[in-house]
């Protein structure tokens, strides 16, 4: 998408992130299933890693657990959300590309929730990205990646739809899906009358759960544990989502 940056997609979405996507995943059971990942001895303070931060939708719950969390994320606007939010700092937070800005640390659990690898629009980044953090994995570590499973049958061309509506207001969605790229451009489009119509962007290259299981591959990582969700629901071949824990090749448990 043309003028499309790194940062768009929080910058556009920054003031009504915590409405519009509040509910898209469970917290609790999310908080839960991170938390058990870490050796019970350190189940309080196990280290965590957030690629896209976001509001701090998962991260300030998790903190509130005594987990130490840091997070990262391109858009000032929705580190600024996060920070009003958490006016003592329990989450550390990084302004900065997931990719390139990752922290020189050692990490118990590194997690991208809901989809947000994708915001990686390419292959290569997206491999890269692995890379970087099966270098910042503890032993024993983990990566948690939460994503939908594309939809092979899904037509190219472009879509549009009513997201929300009401007497004075009115949010459409539109994009383009290309699937020799694999690549969904959009547009939320916001009419509120009396005031000026409001664009809020999202671009993404979306992976299979094969192209996710051969980067972690190469990365040193495998597949531990595959769900349809952070409630732990087993995984099927109709699922449309999954979460995937991957770890050291030598630690891992495939199941």
């Amino acid at each position: 998408m043309q003028g499309y940056g790194e940062s768009s997609y929080g910058d556009g979405f920054a003031d009504v992130y915590d409405d519009w996507y509040h509910d898209v995943s469970d917290v609790d059971s999310t908080v839960a299933l991170l938390t058990s990942l870490v050796a019970p001895d350190r189940m309080r303070d196990g280290r965590y890693l957030e690629l896209g931060i976001g509001t701090g939708r998962i991260a300030l719950p998790l903190a509130e657990t005594g987990a130490r969390v840091t997070g990262i994320d391109a858009s000032r606007a929705m580190i600024e959300r996060l920070r009003a939010k958490d006016p003592s700092g329990k989450v550390s937070v990084i302004v900065g590309d997931m990719l390139r800005g990752l922290p020189d640390a050692s990490f118990d659990v590194v997690f991208v929730a809901y989809n947000t690898l994708f915001a990686l629009r390419s292959y290569e980044r997206q491999h890269e990205l692995f890379a970087e953090v099966s270098k910042r994995l503890a032993p024993g570590g983990s990566f948690v990646v939460e994503a939908f499973v594309p939809d092979v049958g899904r037509p190219a061309g472009g879509n549009v739809g009513v997201r929300t509506m009401a007497a004075d207001r009115v949010v459409l969605m539109a994009d383009n899906h290309d699937p020799e790229s694999q690549t969904v451009d959009g547009q939320f489009i916001e009419f509120t009358d009396g005031a000026a119509v409001r664009l809020r962007p999202f671009s993404i290259r979306y992976s299979t759960t094969t192209e996710l299981d051969r980067m972690a591959t190469d990365a040193g990582l495998s597949l531990a544990e595959r769900w349809e969700d952070t409630r732990r629901t087993p995984f099927r071949q109709d699922s449309v989502t999954h979460v995937s824990v991957y770890r050291q090749a030598s630690v891992s448990r495939a199941t």
